[in-house]
């Protein structure tokens, strides 16, 4: 995969602990010193990479004008894998299986979010859609904070065939929308599951929606219609969680 680049001192040192091999090069404010971009100077030595000293003008134009905090590195990005690395993974799952699935959804933000609530509910996959839908990008492995490295993204070409073969392996399919009768504490989740989430505002599409044996909600108390795509995926999976961690 092409390499990219990654800035910010916080993205740098995700990229250093999850995926140090993965770094090819490096650029640093000429001008900046101070402790945390020492520390990771110092790493990035370790690793055998000796930044090059640049000027702010440069690192501005290598973060496309992004908050860099006096660094910059390229990295090659995790790739996403396959429908049939998918059904290697779900063949081969000695746990109940729990995945996320994320139905045409186009902010890098929300993506990354959501890969780092995963990655902390221990989510065994992400399956995303192959067209209208963002990828792996550096603003999701930014957003993500190492969870990108350590949370396999599936990527499909068809949702609603992925989801049919997934039921046929015996894992529930559970949706999320506003109009659903049950909210999430009133639903069973300890069981093979896959969680799907729709696009922002849109919601699940309407083949997704046909596959799902169930549909859930969150109950909402205040004026506001909904939460944010990445904060409600958030919630949901900590309420698989809770109910798994009791049982």
């Amino acid at each position: 995969m092409k390499p990219s680049k990654l800035y910010g001192l916080h993205s740098v040192q995700a990229a250093l602990d999850y995926s140090p091999k993965k770094i090819s090069k490096a650029w640093i404010d000429a001008q900046r010193q101070d402790k945390r971009l020492t520390q990771a100077i110092d790493a990035l030595l370790d690793l055998g990479i000796e930044p090059e000293k640049v000027e702010r003008k440069r690192l501005d134009k290598l973060a496309e004008g992004n908050n860099h905090q006096g660094i910059v590195i390229e990295v090659e990005m995790p790739a996403e894998l396959s429908e049939n690395e998918l059904k290697a993974a779900v063949e081969n799952l000695t746990t109940t299986p729990l995945f996320l699935v994320l139905d045409n959804v186009q902010d890098p933000h929300n993506l990354g979010a959501c890969l780092r609530s995963a990655d902390a509910t221990g989510v065994h996959g992400v399956i995303i859609t192959k067209d209208n839908a963002t990828g792996i990008t550096p603003t999701v492995c930014k957003v993500a904070s190492g969870a990108a490295e350590t949370v396999p993204v599936y990527q499909v070409t068809n949702l609603s065939r992925t989801l049919r073969w997934l039921k046929e392996q015996g894992i529930w399919v559970m949706g999320a929308a506003g109009e659903a009768v049950q909210t999430a504490y009133q639903v069973d989740f300890d069981v093979p599951l896959a969680l799907v989430v729709g696009a922002e505002e849109k919601g699940m599409r309407r083949l997704t929606r046909e596959q799902c044996d169930v549909l859930v909600k969150l109950p909402m108390q205040g004026q506001v219609e909904s939460l944010n795509l990445s904060v409600a995926t958030g919630v949901l999976l900590y309420e698989v969680l809770r109910q798994r961690l009791i049982r």
